[in-house]
């Protein structure tokens, strides 16, 4: 809330003056029936190696991040610029490299990357869409800095919550909202469903066939999986449901099988397909990048993207921007040194 001068900001002076009128422990209520709705509701992460606890509530702060107009502008140019950067940067490592040739980036950062995918050089994903999702995690150091800390490109998580949050708050806010000009959130899932379906492959027609693949429930994010897909009205399902024949991927119905146009993938490259990658998986399905490579199939997002947001590869961000748009970037990397370099 308060500036580098100690003083109050102004996108918080509205709130600022909400907050002294309000009767005392408000906001620690609020807090507490926040966090009893959350709990009965079972909106949770899972937390791997915690000897305590298995799933924590998601974190809640009453009182609200508050961005001005202005300088969500100055953010969202800055970030449709990375992304669409950072998919011409994908469509060139996995097409002509040039960006390699040119010394922008190491070619051995990229061709010896544990995320680059040699079996997605020289293909094309439908519609040429690499990154459909992209998970840009923000960084403020102060009243006007915000840099970027990582670039998520593989199966970002966390929107759920975004979305959770923005929710309880004009439960218990409801009178703060009426004061705020608040730019709304719950088209997230429409944007959402949009970009999925046109990436769907041409052959898909006007209405494909969209699914959301998850681990399982035991995944830490599996709550997020299943309020998307319930969110975007498509199926929720396994590898074991989905099955690959003639090129093609089908779901398991109760009424037969049916063709898939669109899976928005929630499992990480190496799990996806057995035949092709980590044989031992049984999360993925048998046969999927055959389908994928043929072109029957979209994969949200594409297979491979991890190296893009590889942290080595961060550190080229800028170069890489300059390099595919012409423009000099709009958001900053934290100042970081490669060990690499003397």
């Amino acid at each position: 809330m308060s500036g580098d001068g100690g003083g109050v900001r102004d996108s918080y002076r509205g709130f600022a003056r909400w907050l002294a009128d309000a009767p005392e422990g408000l906001l620690q209520a609020r807090s507490r029936q926040a966090e009893l709705f959350f709990r009965r509701m079972g909106i949770t992460f899972a937390v791997y190696g915690d000897a305590e606890s298995s799933e924590r509530l998601i974190p809640f702060d009453v009182v609200p991040r508050i961005i001005g107009a202005a300088e969500w502008a100055g953010l969202e140019a800055g970030l449709v610029q990375r992304v669409r950067a950072i998919n011409l940067f994908l469509a060139d490592v996995y097409g002509p490299q040039e960006c390699l040739k040119a010394g922008i980036v190491p070619a051995e950062l990229i061709l010896t990357n544990p995320h680059y995918v040699p079996e997605m050089q020289g293909r094309r994903p439908p519609r040429g869409v690499w990154v459909h999702i992209a998970g840009v995690d923000l960084v403020r150091t102060g009243e006007d800095g915000f840099y970027v800390l990582e670039d998520n490109c593989r199966t970002p998580s966390g929107v759920s919550y975004m979305l959770e949050n923005r929710e309880m708050m004009m439960r218990l806010f409801p009178d703060l909202f009426a004061d705020y000009p608040v730019r709304p959130v719950e088209t997230y899932a429409d944007m959402l469903l949009a970009s999925l379906r046109a990436s769907a492959p041409e052959a898909a027609g006007p209405d494909p066939t969209i699914v959301v693949l998850t681990p399982g429930p035991f995944n830490s994010a599996y709550y997020e999986h299943s309020f998307l897909a319930d969110k975007l009205g498509v199926e929720l399902v396994e590898g074991r449901d989905l099955f690959v024949d003639d090129g093609k991927v089908f779901m398991r119905t109760t009424q037969g099988p049916q063709q898939v146009d669109v899976i928005y993938r929630r499992i990480d490259d190496d799990y996806l397909d057995p035949l092709t990658f980590r044989p031992d998986s049984t999360l993925g399905v048998p046969g999927l990048m055959t389908a994928y490579q043929a072109g029957t199939v979209s994969l949200a997002n594409a297979v491979g993207t991890g190296v893009a947001d590889d942290k080595a590869v961060y550190t080229y961000m800028p170069e890489i921007i300059r390099f595919f748009t012409g423009e000099e970037p709009i958001l900053k990397n934290v100042p970081t040194w490669r060990c690499r370099e003397p």
